[in-house]
């Protein structure tokens, strides 16, 4: 089935728009509400490809707000793991930031706030970092709370790994979380990011990847998150 990047134009109803780098990953949940009409309790529910990585994700992003602007974002995907045995893991993310923009200088890493090329405190940053302030939709939930990174290479570089995990204390890494991050945060759009932790960080053994049960995990808790927001009127999580 396509994804259905429309929805009810009924005033009354919120209109939580789902979004994903790939069809497969959101795929379980788009078929369960396409069985719902795409409507439950208050809610209308879009679903949305962007594509692979921080342009196409900020792209995608940025045009269908402009011809549909929701209530809700809510980004959901599989991702590595810093951590060991943590596949099947399911997450919200509280803060992200795309990691690898910078410089390797001096056997270390500078990112733009290093250089001094940006103020680390200009909007939307905070402390350098793309903070989620949606604390209403991060407890609704019901799942832990973690910082992420967002690449534009997966990492497989020891170096790299170490220095990420110094820098940002990351849980996960993605290659599009910091543009939902972004592009939310400035136009003022609640957001989540949902991540179910598929393999571990520099491991390129697939056979112990659990990228089929991830997706089932990330889904049903997809659908699950979905379901409480629609109990809400879409003021409750304005801020």
């Amino acid at each position: 089935m396509l994804l259905r990047e429309t929805y009810s134009t009924d005033i009354c109803s919120m209109h939580i728009h789902v979004v994903a780098a790939t069809k497969f990953e959101i795929q379980p949940a788009a078929s369960f509400f396409e069985s719902e009409s795409f409507q439950i309790n208050h809610a209308n529910i879009s679903f949305g490809i962007s594509g692979i990585g921080l342009m196409s994700a900020t792209y995608f992003l940025a045009t269908q707000i402009q011809k549909q602007k929701p209530d809700i974002v809510i980004q959901a995907g599989i991702a590595g793991c810093f951590e060991n045995d943590k596949n099947n893991t399911l997450v919200a993310i509280k803060q992200d930031v795309p990691a690898d923009v910078g410089v390797f200088e001096n056997n270390t890493f500078k990112n733009i706030f290093d250089l001094k090329l940006a103020d680390q405190y200009e909007w939307p940053f905070t402390n350098g970092v793309l903070v989620n302030p949606h604390e209403k939709l991060l407890a609704l939930t019901g799942m832990a709370q973690v910082n992420a990174i967002s690449i534009n290479e997966i990492s497989t570089d020891k170096t790299k790994i170490g220095w990420y995990q110094q820098k940002y204390s990351p849980f996960v890494e993605s290659m599009e979380g910091a543009a939902l991050h972004f592009v939310c945060l400035n136009e003022k759009i609640p957001f989540l990011q949902l991540r179910c932790v598929s393999n571990q960080i520099g491991e390129r053994d697939k056979s112990k990847w659990t990228i089929k049960e991830s997706i089932n995990t990330l889904n049903n808790g997809l659908i699950e998150t979905i379901k409480k927001i629609s109990t809400h009127d879409e003021t409750y999580f304005r801020i």
